[in-house]
């Protein structure tokens, strides 16, 4: 019988994906020892099957995009891609899906790291294998989310793709169905149509982007349908099967569509169904519930950092969150007072309900922070929102022959500050940050215009919306 073997640390951080990592950065900077367990790779979902493959997946797509769309360089670059030279560098961005580099760096950090299935056995307390982990002070679920499939009869058979073979697939199909219309969707859709692949998008809803203001769904769906994708709206998948290698896709309306791979990226499940939560009184399988400073409700020990919280299920948030938890862990440890409500401090995740900025990498790209015209209204806020055409700004000319794009702000009325803004059109997703700061600083109308954008960048669109708002 093996001898259980006993260690103690002021933090234990289940998951080493980037939430992780950084809860575990912070912690050890506060001086508070610290373990990270991992059943996967270290560096997690982003690093491997999600961020990096994806987005090494699309950049040679827009750049091509971006380049035909320019006299002088579009006749050179009307061929196709060459897909084993893409494929050959997004396994370079993946690091050939080896974790060494980012085993070198929690070394680094000074943390520990336990290989293995980890589960809590209790208050404060994660098995791994044979060995039993304590904390002190918090142990943090980092474990994030896995692809949550349709209930369809013969599913399993079918060995659908979910976003983890999507951005790791070592060919392209030749034809490929995609199911869904959210993010996922509509890139992997923009990748493989241009890889290679006859693409079929599937939308249950009336259009893409659900989430988003209409338009950027609108100007995406264009685009795609340009492209070559075949977008269906308003099309649910009634059945599913794998005939001689051929997938045959049944909709709602009876029709019959054949595929070499079907893609189903039709929503989230927090993993969360097997690391023990039933030993600390809270339900398997769910969403974990937490306070601004990520301390899971009813608890003062256990947090739950990242997309297991569901609160916004990006990387980039799920590591300004570990920042957050791990800076309130390092408070709470040393006994300094974490207050429960202090908007925009140190401890609090105020963006999270505020301030959520996202970049959809399609062509054109689909970008926006804070609230749409939409959640603002249902929300109570008193609003104007202000829309312009990126044709309006030279260098949206100068930037690509034929630009199409728009951008939107939502002014609340009674203080003069933006609650949210969307750009779509190319290369917007580097324009979103500024209005993130405009956001998350409540900047008023008024002081923008004394932030004077260079001529002729395509950040102009600042001073054309402000001069939309001033004029109308």
């Amino acid at each position: 019988m093996t001898e259980t073997e006993t260690f103690v640390y002021d933090v234990v951080v289940l998951g080493a994906g980037p939430v992780g990592e950084n809860v575990a950065d912070r912690t050890r900077a506060a001086g508070l020892s610290t373990a990270v367990v991992e059943s996967e790779l270290v560096g997690g979902e982003c690093s491997y099957w999600a961020c990096m493959p994806s987005k090494a997946l699309l950049r040679p797509v827009i750049a091509r995009a971006d380049a035909r769309r320019l006299p002088g360089l579009s006749q050179a670059v009307q061929g196709p891609l060459d897909a084993s030279a893409v494929l050959a560098r997004r396994d370079e961005y993946t690091s050939h899906w080896k974790d060494d580099g980012q085993l070198q760096w929690l070394d680094g950090i000074g943390a520990d790291l336990f290989r293995g299935h980890g589960r809590l056995a209790g208050p404060r307390t994660v098995t791994v294998g044979g060995k039993v982990l304590t904390a002190r002070q918090a142990v943090a679920v980092c474990t994030g989310s896995r692809a949550l499939l349709p209930d369809l009869p013969g599913l399993d058979e079918v060995a659908p793709w979910t976003s983890r073979e999507a951005t790791s697939a070592k060919a392209a199909p030749g034809r490929l169905v995609v199911v869904g219309g959210g993010v996922v969707a509509t890139e992997m859709a923009t990748a493989w149509q241009a890889l290679g692949s006859r693409v079929t998008l599937l939308v249950r809803g009336k259009g893409l982007l659900g989430r988003m203001e209409p338009f950027a769904g609108e100007l995406v769906a264009d685009a795609l349908t340009e492209a070559g994708v075949d977008v269906r709206t308003g099309t649910s998948v009634r059945a599913v099967s794998r005939q001689d290698g051929t997938v045959v896709v049944v909709t709602d309306g009876g029709e019959r569509i054949e595929a070499d791979e079907i893609l189903f990226a039709t929503g989230r499940a927090p993993r969360t169904d097997d690391i023990g939560l039933d030993t600390v009184g809270l339900e398997p399988g769910s969403w974990l519930t937490v306070d601004d400073s990520l301390r899971v409700t009813g608890t003062d020990w256990l947090y739950a950092v990242g997309d297991v919280n569901h609160r916004a299920l990006l990387t980039h948030q799920g590591k300004y969150q570990a920042r957050i938890a791990g800076a309130a862990i390092a408070a709470r440890a040393c006994g300094t007072p974490v207050p429960e409500s202090d908007p925009w401090g140190a401890h609090a995740a105020t963006a999270d309900h505020a301030a959520v900025p996202q970049v959809v990498f399609t062509d054109p790209e689909a970008a926006a922070v804070g609230l749409s015209l939409a959640d603002a209204e249902r929300a109570g806020h008193r609003v104007r929102a202000v829309d312009v055409e990126f044709s309006s700004v030279a260098g949206a000319g100068l930037y690509a022959d034929g630009y199409r794009g728009r951008a939107r702000m939502v002014v609340d009325l009674e203080r003069e500050i933006l609650l949210g803004v969307t750009f779509v059109g190319p290369g917007v997703g580097e324009l979103i940050h500024s209005a993130t700061v405009a956001v998350v600083g409540q900047v008023p109308v008024d002081r923008l215009w004394h932030a004077v954008p260079s001529y002729p960048t395509l950040s102009e669109v600042w001073l054309r919306l402000l001069e939309a708002y001033r004029d109308n």
